[in-house]
This record gives structure tokens, sequence and C-alpha cells, in this order.
């Protein structure tokens, strides 16, 4: 690692400790030519991906579309931003997985689904009429009858 102070390639380790969860190690360096540290972080690169939306224009995946649509879904609902967030690292570190280069923004919504399903039903709910555009009443009920149907299923 260069010295950003004099620019001497030779450096030292001097501490090394996990951060961000364990995404990443934070490095105290001391360069061998001027004495002075400075610290460093190693993290893992992640892998860029596109989201193909349903007319077809691609763009670049944006962690923070899925927090504010989960924000939205869990107004006024008992669900912790720690739980959003977690739900956001959780998606964005499965599709990060897949190693796609493209991923549907169909295939994002139903896992933001899957997720605020398991969290909270009336947000799920909430997520669902605005992603699936309900067309009426009658498919908001018909949703909630399955959500209500899914619910015995797991009384049994």
């Amino acid at each position: 690692m260069k010295c950003p102070f004099c620019e001497n390639s030779d450096t030292r380790v001097i501490d090394s400790r996990p951060t961000e969860e364990g995404h990443a190690i934070r490095r105290r360096r001391e360069c061998d030519a001027c004495g002075k540290r400075f610290t460093t972080y190693e993290k893992v690169e992640e892998v860029f991906f596109m989201v193909v939306k349903k007319d077809g224009r691609r763009e670049a995946f944006d962690r923070n579309k899925v927090i504010n649509g989960i924000i939205r879904a869990c107004e006024k609902r008992p669900v912790s931003i720690a739980e959003i967030e977690n739900i956001a690292s959780n998606i964005e570190r499965g599709l990060n997985n897949m190693m796609e280069k493209e991923v549907e923004s169909t295939m994002i919504g139903q896992i933001i689904m899957d997720h605020l399903k398991e969290l909270d039903e009336v947000a799920y709910v909430r997520f669902a009429s605005v992603y699936r555009q309900f067309k009426d009443v009658n498919t908001f009920v018909a949703e909630i009858e399955k959500l209500l149907g899914d619910g015995k299923d797991k009384l049994k």
C-alpha cells in the first residue's frame, strides 16, 4: 500500500480489526520512510448489476430504492429501521450471490414481498397493493383472503 503522504510503497500494518459487522477490515498502517500513520479499509468487491424494469429499461441497482419502498409500506407499523436495513442487506446479498449481470425488477419485488410477509402482514399488503397495481377492491380482498388462508395453514 502506498503512503498517502510521501508515496513510498513500503508500509506495514500495525493493527487490523473487523468493522461493519465483519464485512470489512480496518487496517492501521505506518510508512517505513516518513513514519506517518494512516488507515485503510479492505472490503469484498460487490458485483455491479442492472435492474431490468417492466418496460424494458435498465438501471443500476439502488439499495436506497428498496429501503424507501419498504419504509413506505411499513409507515406507522411496529417495524424498526434496523429490521428494514436488515431486509435490504439480505436482498442485496442474495442478488449479489446470484452473480447475474441483470435482474428483473419483478424478481426483486417478489423477494421484498416474501420478506414483508414474514415481518409484518399489513406492510406486505400495502407493498403488494402498489407493486401488483391492484385494479379494484376485489383484487385487494382476494390478496387478504390468500394471506389469511396462508395463516390457517400455519396453524395446522
